[in-house]
């Protein structure tokens, strides 16, 4: 987090050295891959595949460099007002199509932990409701009356369904700010699954309110809530690698940091003044309301000198997840889009460079998948337009055998692999160092979760790698996603409904082994590896959506996160809270409305 401590100099410094290690990664790279596909001559396909090696080495080593500046960057003191904040807050709680009463007891365990602190008089909440669905409009009506009564917030919470919902979510908000935004000096926006302890949004709007050019406040969420064994390995990454990184791209990004669109406290008047946001032209997807608008809100705030900043050292910031991986994709498919849509606004005008680096990040953030998707394509092709190899030539009489670049592979595969695995063992380390694991279980709990979380999310990685890549294709193709309701159930499945969402994949894992072994044989053990997890999706999705499994791991004490180890009040409310809800009989709009959704 870059304060007034902090001079635009240093960021420049980290910003150019991180650059160039992953610049010199990245040429390293490419030099060894150059040499391995030259090893049996030189053709247009070794071309295609160096320049995919470069664009996705370069992309781990500017992760691994992110990482590294996590560990080794100290974030400098930022101001904050002491004593009774001035400004007035308005909490924006948008749903759509939700599970009524989910939302409104994250609304009720945050407003009595602001209660509690003494300064709930500075705070409304806002439930801004998007939602089309008849049933689901009448249980929010009935939601917000008994919240009214039961937490006595007659003139500090509020309910409005809008309609037609233009714009979605960034619409909705834009709504509230022309609607009521002069009332307040700022708005923490959320979304319908976030919940904040009361002492981290009262320190955020302490902060905001110490440096009058803060236009935006990111606080890193945390993931909470989730049962099974997909849901619970999220948890445990978001809480333990997450931190780290996010110091990294705080090192970065400085005064022109990132915004992910909820548990962020927002200036209101810099909202309004820089982020008014009309239509792409033409139609969807890369057309139309932009899906992934708080990236570009954050550019237009730091185009018009406003700073953007994430802080995270704010604890108490939490938010739901998919709890499965089929989940995941279909939110991922939406934000794909979005990102894809930014290609559009690299060169929006008075837009700073580290801006369009970070929207260039976004793209590739999905790119990225198709790009090694078409480097493995091509590289078990390759042996099929290799030229012959050729023993004689006029300067010698004796023949010359092609050299196995056999070392310079492994070293490059090794280095492929130094650069995802090591960022996550440095961590592994500091926190084994620095006690920290006892937060995780203990020491032994937190290595041997660590260990099994690289292995599932690298038998994953190929499932994830196959979706991403159709996700661009559809979009490529004109496909557009809309804006699906999030399911917020437990997230298990059935082996039928994970057979129906990656069938096509074990297919495609098939194939590729089918034709290495008629075509390529030297390649059938490389690709293993990313061929097998495909063939295996179905199981693979199967078992990590088990509820079972993830509680079976919560007993052994692995995957475990701090807020498990030592629940906090604000969290320890909610779950009383949805626990109360769940024994008491459903109101017929309650049941309906569960229907609906």
């Amino acid at each position: 987090m870059i304060g007034s401590g902090e001079s635009r100099l240093a960021v420049a410094i980290r910003r150019v050295g991180a650059f160039v290690l992953a610049a010199t990664l990245t040429v390293a790279a490419a030099s060894m891959f150059g040499t391995v596909v030259q090893s049996d001559g030189f053709d247009w396909v070794d071309v295609l595949r160096i320049t995919l090696i470069v664009i996705t080495a370069f992309w781990l080593a500017w992760g691994a460099c992110t990482a590294l500046l996590g560990v080794l960057f100290t974030p400098p003191q930022v101001p904050v007002v002491q004593g009774r904040p001035v400004g007035r807050t308005a909490i924006l709680v948008p749903v759509y199509n939700e599970d009524t009463g989910p939302v409104f007891a994250r609304i009720a365990a945050m407003y009595r932990s602001i209660e509690a602190a003494g300064y709930i008089d500075l705070f409304d909440v806002h439930v801004l409701s998007d939602s089309t669905k008849a049933p689901s409009v009448a249980a929010e009506n009935e939601a917000y009356r008994s919240a009214l009564i039961s937490l006595k917030a007659g003139g500090h919470l509020y309910y409005r369904n809008r309609s037609p919902n233009v714009g979605r979510k960034a619409g909705n908000i834009a709504d509230f700010i022309r609607t009521s935004g002069g009332a307040y000096s700022y708005m923490l926006v959320l979304d319908a699954d976030s919940l904040m302890r009361g002492e981290t949004i009262i320190e955020m709007v302490r902060r905001m309110e110490a440096e009058p050019k803060l236009g935006l406040l990111q606080a890193l969420p945390q993931v909470i809530g989730l049962s099974t064994l997909f849901g619970r390995m999220l948890q445990f990454s978001a809480a333990f690698y997450s931190p780290v990184f996010t110091r990294g791209v705080a090192a970065l990004q400085g005064t022109e940091g990132p915004f992910w669109g909820h548990n962020a406290l927002i200036r209101v008047r810099a909202f309004a003044e820089s982020c008014g946001m009309g239509a792409l032209t033409g139609k969807p997807p890369f057309g139309g309301h932009i899906l992934s608008h708080d990236t570009v809100e954050a550019a237009m705030l730091a185009r018009d000198g406003w700073t953007v900043r994430v802080d995270p050292d704010l604890e108490g910031s939490y938010e739901e997840a998919p709890a499965n991986i089929v989940a995941y994709a279909k939110r991922d498919r939406r934000w794909c889009q979005g990102n894809l849509q930014h290609a559009r606004l690299l060169i929006a005008p008075r837009f700073r460079l580290w801006s369009r680096i970070s929207i260039l990040q976004g793209i590739f953030a999905y790119l990225s998948s198709p790009i090694w998707l078409l480097f493995i394509i091509a590289s078990l092709a390759a042996p099929l337009f290799a030229p012959p190899p050729v023993y004689f030539d006029a300067s010698s009489p004796f023949p010359v055998f092609p050299h196995p670049e056999t070392t310079t592979a492994l070293a490059l595969l090794f280095g492929v692999v130094a650069l995802l695995i090591l960022p996550k063992a440095i961590l592994l380390v500091r926190a084994l160092v620095r006690r920290d694991s006892r937060n995780f279980g203990g020491a032994f709990c937190v290595a041997l979760t660590a260990f099994l979380e690289l292995v599932f999310t690298s038998m994953l990685a190929p499932v994830h790698m196959m979706f991403q890549s159709r996700s661009v294709l559809q979009i490529l193709l004109g496909a557009d996603s809309g804006w699906p309701a999030a399911d917020r159930a437990d997230g298990s499945m059935s082996f039928w409904d994970s057979v129906k969402a990656t069938w096509w994949m074990s297919i495609g894992g098939g194939a590729a082994m089918v034709f290495a072994y008629n075509y390529t044989p030297d390649l059938q053990l490389w690709l293993m590896p990313i061929a097998l997890p495909l063939v295996l999706a179905p199981l693979l999705v199967f078992l990590t959506s088990s509820v079972l499994i993830g509680q079976a791991f919560r007993r052994l004490r692995l995957f475990v996160t701090p807020f498990e180890m030592s629940p906090e009040p604000v969290i320890a409310d909610l779950e009383h809270t949805l626990e109360a809800g769940a024994n008491a009989p459903a109101t017929p709009l309650a049941a309906k409305a569960a229907q609906a959704v």
